[in-house]
């Protein structure tokens, strides 16, 4: 049975309907363009009842030998992975969460662009993009969509609100699926870019991590009209250099001490152990078949980002309760898998030409914010260097790589901090 879901899985309904089920809050931007309609999620049950059947299947492997995560991800977290999948996760909640919020779908450039659109109540409310990155989707930024659009309730000021547009990125969750190349960064900036002018905001703000961190700085190399700064929670700060000496594994630049020496261990160490994943997606994406026909196998995938991350999700399925639950993780990977884009979001490693971290000469405002479990921690040096406009730089108590999915209240607050002198 194939599980290449058809576009009948996802119901669209009109703008009518939608206004009429109280879907959405709109303003100036939906009036404006017949391109933009509304959307909502339904996966066909009989795609559910597969889901648990390959789950249930799962050929699995011998386990590790060795008790760390220095081979990758534990047997045992995914095997409980797996059993929580199959006995207990209730994907209809998770679509019933996505189905709250106001969704839609345009056309860009040939291809739809799956977005969420929360509009705060709050007067002089600033509109942000916030871009996701891999293994990611706009199920990791539903925490803060309270905190940012209605401040008043999460410990803000009415003069702290956002106007929040979430995209899904080509060839993830329920955006289009590129079929010929040219989707890479540059042009989903351009995208991100076009999407704000057709939703008619004329100054707006931009935020991401990961895959998100490259292209709000590319939309600010653009310099579109309109777009006042950016945040990044992945700096684009490694001066090129050092980016070049770690990408070749050393030798050491001269003259790092402190901050910057520990920022090069991290980049050194990204480069030649922390980035397996990135490394077949970016030259063998196809060849990853293997994603699309098991659903532990594209879970195993997916947790082992970083050591890090992946420490704390095998903490998550080992019963402790910290900032990632099991519904988390579980509901992220069950997006890929009902979605079948798994090859066509690998497909983005593929056509990126650019290192995420290394400097770019962007020069609109930017606010940095540094978390201590991020691949590396950007020291102010060099974020300095890298933005010259630099409005903002914290380093937080808190939080990795995932920032908006595990410290949601913190990525808020310093997303109210960093822009508040451009509102």
């Amino acid at each position: 049975m194939s599980n290449e879901p058809s576009r009948r899985s996802f119901l669209s309904v009109s703008a009518a309907a939608a206004l009429m089920l109280g879907l959405l809050k709109t303003g100036p931007a939906h009036a404006a363009t017949g391109d933009v309609r509304p959307f909502r999620v339904r996966i066909p049950e009989r795609d559910l009842v597969e889901l648990r059947r390959r789950v249930l299947a799962t050929r699995w492997p011998d386990a590790e030998t060795v008790t760390d995560l220095s081979q990758g991800a534990p047997q045992r977290t995914l095997k409980a992975l797996a059993d929580y999948w199959r006995t207990e996760y209730d994907w209809r909640r998770t679509e019933a969460k996505l189905n709250a919020l106001p969704q839609f779908m345009t056309e860009i450039d040939g291809l739809d662009i799956h977005f969420l659109h929360v509009r705060s109540k709050h007067e002089n409310a600033l509109p942000l993009l916030v871009s996701h990155g891999w293994p990611g989707s706009v199920i990791e930024q539903l925490k803060i969509i309270g905190p940012l659009t209605d401040p008043t309730a999460h410990g803000g000021k009415a003069e702290d609100a956002f106007h929040l547009v979430i995209p899904s990125m080509p060839g993830y969750g329920f955006s289009g699926k590129p079929t010929t190349t040219g989707w890479g960064p540059d042009h989903i900036a351009r995208a991100w870019i076009e999407l704000m002018k057709r939703l008619g905001y004329d100054r707006y703000v931009a935020q991401g991590g990961d895959w998100g961190a490259l292209i709000v700085d590319l939309m600010a190399l653009q310099k579109p009209a309109g777009l006042l700064g950016v945040h990044t929670n992945l700096p684009g700060a490694v001066p090129v250099d050092i980016d070049n000496a770690a990408r070749a594994g050393g030798p050491q630049p001269p003259g790092l001490q402190g901050e910057e020496l520990k920022a090069w261990q991290d980049v050194l160490f990204r480069y030649s152990k922390g980035q397996a994943y990135a490394r077949i997606m970016g030259t063998r994406p196809q060849t990853l078949r293997a994603l699309a026909d098991s659903p532990a196998g594209l879970a195993s995938f997916m947790i082992d980002h970083n050591v890090t991350s992946l420490a704390l999700i095998a903490r998550a399925f080992d019963g402790h309760r910290e900032s990632l639950t099991r519904q988390d993780v579980v509901e992220n990977v069950s997006l890929y898998w009902l979605t079948s884009t798994a090859i066509s979001a690998a497909r983005l490693y593929w056509e990126s030409k650019y290192s995420v971290i290394a400097a770019k000469g962007v020069t609109l405002p930017v606010a940095v914010s540094v978390f201590p479990e991020e691949v590396y921690q950007a020291p102010r040096s060099w974020a300095e260097r890298a933005y010259p406009n630099l409005i903002h730089y914290n380093r937080v108590a808190r939080g990795g790589h995932f920032a908006a999915w595990e410290q949601p209240q913190i990525l808020a607050e310093e997303l109210r901090a960093g822009f508040r002198q451009l509102r």
